[in-house]
């Protein structure tokens, strides 16, 4: 009788312990996935996928022995790792990229040493070319671990040949079939300048080549953060860039980044005791790999649209690509600031430092000094953005043929597999 019992009730005391431990596991499951409020959330690298077009065979310029000798360079591993032999588990990686401007550069430098954290972390330098001058500055860098890449392909490495001036390429307005000259116009009528292009190269090379061809940061998983040689960098810049990336997914899950200053780059910000999301700046702006897939994506809407600036092109064509607003998280207070009056590349001297009186005023409170951002603030949204949107038709100068296609093919260097000869 007992085991006719014990049998009748056996079934149902396996549907019992089933739930029991289905209900032990969905707990334990919530409880792995809980986070502390300013802990960011552990990331799981998953495989990534690529997308681009697989019909399109990358093609470069011949290199010169100075664009040969750059990508050898860039090959070589950090210096100060005997001075800083440890990166901090929880680093962001920075990555400046510089041109022509030494004056310039030697400010942002000096900026840098004195940012507290900086020696946990590894900072990448790249070069627009080369330029002696601003390799010298670098090579001083004493305070952190630093790496040197160098464009090889930046129009000033090739002075007879593309992407530099090449015999035979149309000038200005000139017409292509009267002249019989080499070149397409933008949607202005104007043939490329090799001086304007190389801002948009450079900047799409380095973020191609920081992401996905650099040992350094290949595997990496978390944000890193772009500055660029005219802007100053604030005492507490590296501490509240790890806070607000850490904070971000909860605090502002609809933000794509996190950024030191506000996108107005005249501005100093609120001074309220709130966090705010808005348009994306394009001074010290910060993102993670799942964002640069996004960006990797939209290789040829980058790479095709008119207008030689890469931040003008993201904000007039790749943001408004994704289909919704596109923020950024940042402090009220800028820990960074854009400074100084020259172009981009109109370079300077010793007579010509475009800095007023030769020093950068800055002003550095002592607000300035530690981390001032709070977890507990509300956040504000400004959800009126001004500036660049999508509809924007760009201001030109990005209208040859021939630098989209070498645009196109920095996407595709680092994936592009030769199909096997049969």
């Amino acid at each position: 009788m007992k085991d006719a019992g014990l049998r009748r009730l056996l079934p149902l005391l396996l549907s019992v312990l089933l739930v029991a431990l289905i209900l032990i596991a969905l707990s334990s499951k919530r409880m792995l996935s809980f986070r502390v409020e300013g802990e960011e959330t552990p990331l799981v690298l998953e495989q990534e996928e690529v997308v681009l077009d697989s019909k399109f065979k990358p093609e470069f310029p011949n290199q010169t022995v100075l664009s040969i000798s750059l990508e050898e360079r860039n090959k070589l591993p950090p210096r100060n790792s005997n001075l800083f032999p440890n990166l901090a588990k929880d680093h962001i990686k920075i990555v400046l990229y510089v041109h022509n401007r030494p004056q310039y550069l030697k400010v942002v430098v000096q900026s840098l040493s004195a940012v507290e954290g900086i020696g946990e972390t590894l900072l990448v330098v790249s070069h627009d070319g080369y330029y002696k001058e601003m390799d010298e500055i670098v090579q001083g860098i004493k305070f952190c671990q630093v790496k040197q890449i160098f464009a090889p392909y930046s129009p000033h490495l090739f002075p007879d040949s593309f992407p530099g001036v090449e015999p035979g390429d149309c000038h200005d307005k000139e017409n292509a079939a009267e002249k019989k000259c080499n070149g397409n116009p933008d949607q202005y009528g104007n043939h490329r300048s090799p001086k304007i292009v190389s801002l948009k190269h450079h900047w799409w090379w380095m973020m191609n080549t920081v992401w996905d061809g650099l040992p350094e940061t290949k595997g990496y998983t978390g944000h890193i953060l772009f500055i660029e040689e005219d802007h100053y960098v604030l005492p507490n810049a590296y501490r509240n860039i790890q806070l607000l990336t850490r904070m971000k997914p909860w605090k502002c899950p609809d933000c794509y980044a996190a950024n030191l200053a506000p996108s107005d780059v005249n501005s100093k910000g609120e001074g309220w005791e709130t966090l705010i999301a808005e348009k994306m700046g394009n001074v010290g702006y910060a993102w993670n790999r799942t964002v640069w897939r996004k960006i990797h994506a939209k290789a040829k809407n980058f790479c095709t649209f008119d207008d030689y600036n890469w931040d003008i092109t993201m904000w007039a064509t790749i943001f408004p690509s994704w289909g919704t607003t596109v923020y950024s998280l940042r402090g009220p207070r800028r820990s960074a600031a854009h400074f100084g009056k020259c172009g981009l590349h109109q370079g300077q001297d010793s007579r010509n430092a475009c800095i007023d009186n030769g020093v950068v005023s800055v002003d550095v409170d002592d607000a300035d000094k530690i981390p001032n951002i709070n977890s507990n603030w509300p956040l504000h949204v400004v959800k009126k953005q001004g500036g660049y949107q999508a509809g924007f038709k760009g201001w030109g100068g990005w209208g040859d043929e021939r630098d989209r296609k070498l645009c196109l093919s920095f996407a595709h260097m680092y994936h592009f597999v030769e199909a096997p000869s049969i």
